[in-house]
């Protein structure tokens, strides 16, 4: 790859969580045709794609973000299954993410935190979730809604998450494992006393 690399801003899945979803990549790798399955490490929510940036950017966008640990921790729900894209042939398996008020404020807070260095403001709704595989491979001629139907059916179980911090990852396209944290930001923990 040439030129700056390439970050974005996410959620990343605690080790239990990335063993939980990927025991579904398994259990679903010969029975749906995706090219890219991603790595357990790998599995994180996106909160802002950025794009290529110089060091110097990311120096001000690490600035900027340090306002995040007045935002506090909180918990979210994962769970279910879903495509984006065309039914018969959908570009994107994923693990579901209950929106909740406090996601949705912390997407709004870095949303608008990287619009203030320049990044583009996302048009389309947020969507959280986690992508399992991407990029359909199938012939044309075969159709897998049945078995997308029924894999949907199947794969209901939540699970909850505590999300305790943001982190902006590194994307390195040509790794096993893609996305490298190279900035942390800790969420005030809230205490329960």
């Amino acid at each position: 790859m040439s030129g700056a690399p390439h970050y974005f801003i996410g959620i990343h899945l605690p080790e239990e969580l990335q063993n939980y979803f990927s025991k579904w990549q398994e259990a679903l790798t010969n029975k749906l045709p995706y090219k890219q399955w991603y790595n357990k490490k790998d599995l994180h929510i996106t909160l802002k794609f950025l794009g290529a940036m110089e060091e110097e950017k990311l120096d001000m966008l690490s600035e900027s973000l340090l306002s995040a640990k007045n935002f506090s921790s909180f918990d979210i729900q994962l769970g279910g299954i879903g495509t984006f894209g065309n039914p018969t042939k959908p570009r994107v398996l994923w693990a579901g993410v209950q929106k909740n008020d406090r996601l949705e404020e912390l997407h709004h807070l870095v949303e608008q935190r990287a619009a203030q260095l320049g990044f583009p403001k996302e048009n389309r709704i947020y969507r959280p979730h986690i992508t399992l595989a991407k990029r359909w491979k199938a012939h044309p001629q075969e159709d897998y809604t049945d078995s997308l139907t029924n894999i949907q059916k199947q794969y209901t179980e939540t699970k909850i998450m505590h999300v305790g911090e943001v982190i902006v990852f590194q994307i390195h396209p040509g790794r096993k494992q893609k996305y490298e944290p190279v900035k942390t930001y800790v969420l005030r923990k809230v205490s329960n006393s």
